[in-house]
């Protein structure tokens, strides 16, 4: 680009929504790749599949809607709404039929090869094994099914979103008649029927294949599966709602019903069906995907429930902080009944401030831990906690209705809005208040993203507040997925900055002033700017500007020319985005010192840090929010600095791993394109961030275990 070009310029912008379908691409090249055990291909292959249902419907929805609207504005890199979805359409079929396509051709034939695990067609069943399927059909399948017939008097009836249905033509014989017919693949049945010895048909094909007792006295002509995508970006006006549950049911009920926004079928559907369907669903032949092998391919998922751990990444059972080590901890055993260093989390907390990796270490004997030992203990008055995400049969709700019925003041932020949990969420809400926990359910016009748990105890200097602050979901299932941060500390000024967090987030207080913490809408985006800022400055005055960010996604356009300011100014940026990145590296004249890469692997990296140089003095923060711009404007999130020299340098290496990584990381060059950094020398085949961070989080409890 030209050097006097504006930083507004949409050449200086990549397409969210591309960007998104580069990143699926990149997991399913997790898939692809012949170092991933083979059965973690599979999850991959799953996971790639479940991310573009959800692509469909959050980015293709919302377009859908922006142009149903008849919206002309244009995305930064310069396309309005239709241009996008015409964008998509064609990298978005080239994904999705090499997914379909790796599954059937490569890797349903490497499972039988390497593995002696068989997904079987129903018509390459053996005598023995068709009969254990018809079986199965007729005890658990054929009382459920309702096969419903189009026609007059009967109308083309609705098919809820993600389902998985059998489009069924038939004749009449009597009648000599052709008529239409679907049939509803239950999905409250396990997709995959097993024949036993690790030998599995589709439900589908065991359906379609024993038609001829739902229709009796029909001929059975064709059956095709087809599956429909609806859209989930359906939003309402949350200043007219008077009341936010109500809103949000509402929302739920409307997305049920919401327009279809992709029709998935299988590949030899023939075209009198198809055209029936895409008139029925009222979509464009465009929106229409032909699989090259089964539909559905997230219900793998379900595949890695068969036990071979030959076929798997090796076991990690996250460690416990060496600080938090006590009796009864599974992995303190070796400490032969040694008495815990401190009584309780707080003396630990109290002693200095302590930084937890998940998944290395535990979630359950630390934040979980703080949290139960907060609702057990005598001397704590109240704990508050903001609640985005949690588990089913959460352990951190289970202490909050515990701390509530033991008499503390227990206050909770459930955030009703956060998308597909939201009927959860809402029963969450509804529990907790039973049990005497005072419940918000969020701000209108904001989701509350923030992470953040607030405990009072009394000591006896007085009351004491401890927090934790984190960048991931207190959610016991996910901590052992998604790599994440969390700070425990008994700081004075950031616990001043979260009991005001929840003084506005409970009530009507929105007028905070925050001593330590980066606080969204309200300061965050100000102070990001200034240490920008500080970084070009100290580039200028003959220093060395230096900033690394390690994040989610990379979308907000003001930072990004933020960004590209300070790389004109010579700044050294380097940026670790897992998902979307809008901003382009490596341009001449704009960001020439900019460096992006992309890093997956066995866990989802989810942790948010920003390091910024400072002339040798580097500031550290960690938090909840990415640079996009729903963090910045429209949520509240919380980020806090790592003040302690030790913890800061922690982070550093860890930002300093991710850096060298050989082995899991794609570099993003400035046409777009990501290529996947190659091992330079053997010892770098293994040198993965996750794997070296697995290593370090071993030596640590194994130097704590035999500090000799």
């Amino acid at each position: 680009m030209e050097a006097g070009a504006s930083r507004k310029d949409p050449r200086l912008f990549f397409n969210r929504e591309l960007s998104t379908l580069d990143f699926n691409w990149r997991v399913l090249c997790q898939a692809l790749d012949d170092r991933t055990p083979l059965m973690e291909r599979v999850f991959f292959t799953a996971i790639t599949d479940s991310n573009v249902d959800e692509f469909f419907r959050k980015r293709v929805g919302g377009l859908k809607r922006q142009q149903a609207a008849g919206v002309s504005a244009t995305s930064p890199d310069g396309r309005t709404p239709d241009e996008q979805i015409e964008a998509v359409r064609a990298p978005a079929d080239r994904l999705y039929r090499r997914m379909t396509g790796f599954w059937k051709d490569e890797l349903v034939p490497l499972l039988a090869k390497e593995a002696d695990i068989h997904i079987l067609d129903y018509d390459d069943l053996s005598e023995g094994q068709r009969q254990k399927a018809d079986e199965h059909f007729q005890n658990n399948i054929f009382p459920i099914l309702t096969p419903l017939a189009v026609g007059p008097g009967h109308p083309f009836p609705f098919l809820s979103n993600l389902s998985l249905s059998l489009a069924v033509t038939l004749r009449n014989p009597t009648r000599n008649s052709d008529h239409f017919a679907r049939v509803k693949v239950p999905s409250n049945r396990d997709r995959w029927v097993d024949l036993g010895d690790d030998r599995y048909v589709p439900l589908e094909q065991v359906i379609a294949n024993n038609l001829g007792d739902l229709f009796r006295g029909m001929e059975i002509k064709t059956v095709h599966a087809f599956r429909v995508t609806r859209n989930a970006d359906i939003r309402r006006d949350e200043e007219e709602a008077d009341d936010l549950l109500e809103m949000i049911s509402e929302e739920l009920r409307e997305r049920r019903f919401a327009r279809v926004v992709r029709l998935e079928v299988d590949d030899d559907m023939p075209d009198d069906v198809r055209d029936l369907l895409t008139d029925e669903l009222s979509i464009e032949p465009g929106d229409v995907y032909v699989s090259q092998s089964l539909l559905g391919l997230g219900d793998a998922m379900n595949l890695m429930g068969i036990d071979r751990p030959d076929l798997k990444f090796e076991p990690w059972e996250p460690v416990t902080p060496p600080r938090l080590l006590r009796e009864g901890n599974p992995t303190d055993l070796v400490r032969q009944g040694k008495t815990a260093d401190y009584p309780n989390i707080f003396a630990a907390i109290r002693e200095d401030d302590l930084l937890v990796h998940h998944p290395y270490e535990s979630f359950q004997h630390s934040a979980q831990r703080f949290v139960e030992e907060a609702a057990d203990d005598p001397d704590v008055l109240a704990i508050k906690q903001t609640l985005y995400r949690t588990s089913d049969n959460s352990p951190i709700v289970a202490a909050l209705v515990n701390a509530a019925e033991k008499g503390k003041q227990v206050a909770v932020l459930v955030e009703v809005k956060a998308r597909f949990d939201e009927a959860n969420n809402i029963e969450w809400g509804r529990m907790l208040e039973e049990s005497g926990v005072h419940v918000a359910y969020g701000l209108v016009g904001l989701k509350t993203h923030a992470k953040t748990t607030l405990v009072i105890r009394q000591e006896e200097d007085g009351p004491r507040t401890y927090c934790h602050i984190g960048t991931g979901n207190y959610n016991s299932t996910t901590a052992r997925l998604y790599t994440d941060l969390g700070l425990l500390t008994c700081d004075r000024d950031i616990g001043y900055d979260v009991t005001h967090l929840f003084h506005y987030l409970t009530g009507y207080a929105p007028h905070q002033e925050y001593r330590e913490l980066l606080v969204a809408p309200t300061n965050m985006r100000r102070r990001f700017e200034e240490l920008i800022q500080r970084e070009i400055d100290i580039q200028r005055d003959g220093g060395t500007g230096r900033i690394v960010a390690k994040m989610n996604a990379l979308n907000d356009t003001g930072i990004i020319r933020e960004l590209y300011r300070a790389s004109q100014a010579g700044v050294q940026i380097d940026l670790i985005v897992r998902g979307h990145c809008r901003m382009r590296p490596g341009l001449e004249h704009f960001s020439e010192n900019v460096r992006v890469i992309s890093i997956l692997g066995r866990f989802l990296e989810h942790t948010r840090v920003y390091y910024f140089g400072n002339g040798g003095d580097p500031e550290v923060f960690m938090g909840s929010a990415d640079w996009m711009s729903r963090n910045l404007n429209s949520r509240v999130e919380a980020i806090v600095p790592v003040r302690h020299s030790l913890l800061k340098a922690r982070i550093v290496e860890i930002l300093d791993l991710a850096l060298s990584d050989h082995r899991s990381a794609w570099e993003l060059h400035p046409d777009g394109r990501y290529v996947q950094r190659t091992p330079q020398t053997p010892e770098h085949e293994g040198s993965s961030l996750q794997d070296q961070l697995i290593e370090r989080a071993r030596t640590r409890i194994e130097t704590a275990y035999n500090p000799s």
